[in-house]
């Protein structure tokens, strides 16, 4: 079939399985050149299809030769219909994988539940023994509770007052104001239970339990703060009390750990087009400024430089730099501060026609529909192609 994006507000509702198997080919290339030294050699990636829980797979694997299982929750592909591009992903970088002679298999389910994390511990120990690293990735809206069955949404709302500013529509260039009223006490609450530290801990423990955690063992989740343009929204806001929460579990599970030498991080990344971020208002607006002020630089990264950084540069480093409140800091680029001086000028400025000018919006709109395999480089979209593409190590 021909496959040709559909977009419905911020999400693709198409996706590309050559476009996304090129994506995933143009990672393994970056991490090759770039070998990580002292690196992870058994590896569970939580969230491991796309984004940053796909790069930190990619760096894992083509960085130090690592055997990597990723769980995730795709849709898969039906005739006539494209599965979902995490799905894809997957499908490239194990078909790649293997013909490399490296393990990888992967699971694909509800990670929040107790059977994914049963199957998962199940495969660790038939094939792996032990595990060394997990990354913990996981972006989902909703989350039922494994033991109680309580189904939770998160929302993406200020505290306290109504939040007011600018945002971009990526898909037109218009600039506009928009509004969001105030989350509740139990829009708190459910956020935190999305998007919290509770889950991982409850994976670590699991893990613990089964005796499949090796020596000097290191988990890393990600988190983000952010300038103070979006902070009401964002870091004081709903997903901000989520964040703190995840980065407080850190400490309870190096704490947890200290048998085996255990360490716990929380890495803050930086703002990148994500199907997450996509989805929060002023973000857009945001990183088109971001990405034309750290291109001009010469300091712009995406996921897989940002993550082959942190692998490199800091989790298998002699120093990992962290900050007062013990995290790594791989967004030290973002948030220097002429960067954010010039972002913070350049958002004075940014109206419907300034921002072409000023902004990034066309490196904004390629990196989005890059996620779902459109607008990539050296892919052919007038071709036909087959939608009915397998994940080689999957497990049933």
């Amino acid at each position: 079939m021909i496959i040709e994006p559909k977009t419905r507000g911020f999400i693709c509702l198409t996706s590309h399985p050559t476009g996304c198997e090129q994506n995933v080919l143009n990672q393994i290339e970056y991490v090759k050149e770039r070998p990580v030294k002292n690196g992870p050699k058994k590896v569970l990636v939580i969230g491991a299809s796309t984004g940053f829980g796909l790069a930190s797979r990619i760096t894992a694997a083509y960085g130090s030769n690592a055997a990597t299982i990723g769980a995730f929750f795709e849709k898969p592909p039906s005739e006539g219909r494209p599965a979902s591009p995490g799905w894809y992903n997957s499908a490239a970088f194990e078909a790649q994988a293997h013909k490399d002679g490296l393990y990888a298999k992967s699971i694909n389910g509800d990670a929040f539940s107790n059977e994914i994390k049963a199957q998962t511990i199940d495969l660790i120990k038939s094939d792996l023994g032990e595990i060394d690293l997990l990354v913990y990735s996981l972006a989902s809206p909703v989350r039922t509770h494994p033991d109680t069955g309580e189904r939770f949404k998160s929302v993406l709302k200020p505290i306290g007052q109504t939040f007011t500013d600018n945002t971009v529509d990526f898909h037109t260039g218009e600039v506009k104001e928009i509004s969001i009223e105030p989350g509740t006490e139990e829009d708190i609450k459910n956020t935190v239970a999305v998007m919290g530290g509770e889950d991982w801990q409850m994976w670590i423990d699991a893990l613990k339990s089964a005796g499949v955690l090796s020596e000097d063992f290191k988990t890393v989740a990600y988190s983000y703060i952010g300038p103070s343009l979006t902070e009401a929204v964002y870091r004081k806001g709903t997903i901000g009390r989520a964040k703190d929460h995840l980065e407080a579990t850190a400490f309870k599970i190096t704490d947890a750990l200290k048998a085996i030498n255990g360490q716990a991080y929380v890495s803050v990344n930086k703002a990148l087009v994500t199907q997450a971020s996509s989805a929060i208002p002023v973000i857009p607006l945001y990183i088109s400024l971001l990405y034309k002020v750290m291109k001009e630089e010469g300091i712009h990264e995406g996921c897989i430089e940002q993550i082959e950084r942190l692998f490199n540069a800091r989790l298998y480093a002699e120093n990992l730099e962290l900050d007062e409140a013990g995290r790594i800091r791989i967004d030290d680029w973002e948030m220097r501060d002429d960067i954010q001086a010039k972002v913070l000028e350049l958002w004075k400025q940014a109206t419907t026609e300034t921002l072409p000018n000023i902004g990034d919006l066309k490196g904004y709109e390629t990196d989005f529909y890059n996620l779902f395999g459109f607008k990539v480089d050296g892919v052919d979209y007038d071709k036909d192609v087959n939608e009915m593409v397998d994940i080689p190590g999957l497990q049933e």
